[in-house]
């Protein structure tokens, strides 16, 4: 009897344990936006290409990714990293990231800021993006919505 109710004590241990430090959706989906953001920040950008949605995969084909997200941001802008910031939260359901695109079931908005300093001084851009759970990973989408 002693080993049973040891055996329960330390179950529910386990659990409450478990419950308090696992995350929430809305914070893994944060940490998904920042974890792309800071693979871009330090250009990697075969990683942060890893990361998008399916949906993102067809638009950029990643040779292409590869090749022009540095050749936007570093040589037209001159422009060697950035800083970023993460904003407000915002679960959203049966999100399109376009018009024509099916409805995913469930995503959170996260307003990102990517402060750049370059040639042509300092400038701010400000972007909704998207990060959804698909098979267990979380995935990054970006809006393309007239």
């Amino acid at each position: 009897m002693r080993k049973i109710v040891l055996v329960t004590i330390a179950v529910i241990l386990f659990s409450v344990i478990v419950l308090c430090f696992r995350q929430s959706p809305e914070e893994q989906a944060v940490e998904a936006v920042e974890t792309f953001y800071t693979y871009e920040q330090n250009a990697d950008f075969s990683d942060s290409w890893e990361m998008f949605h399916p949906y993102m995969k067809e638009k950029f084909d990643k040779l292409h990714y590869l090749t022009d997200r540095p050749h936007v941001f570093m040589n037209h802008f001159d422009v060697t990293t950035f800083d970023f910031s993460l904003g407000e939260t915002v679960e959203i359901k049966e999100w399109k990231p376009s018009k024509d695109a099916e409805a995913i079931d469930v995503v959170y908005k996260v307003m990102v800021e990517m402060h750049y300093k370059g040639k042509y001084g300092n400038f701010t851009l400000i972007q909704p993006v998207f990060a959804t759970e698909l098979e267990g990973e979380w995935k990054v989408l970006w809006d393309y919505k007239e």
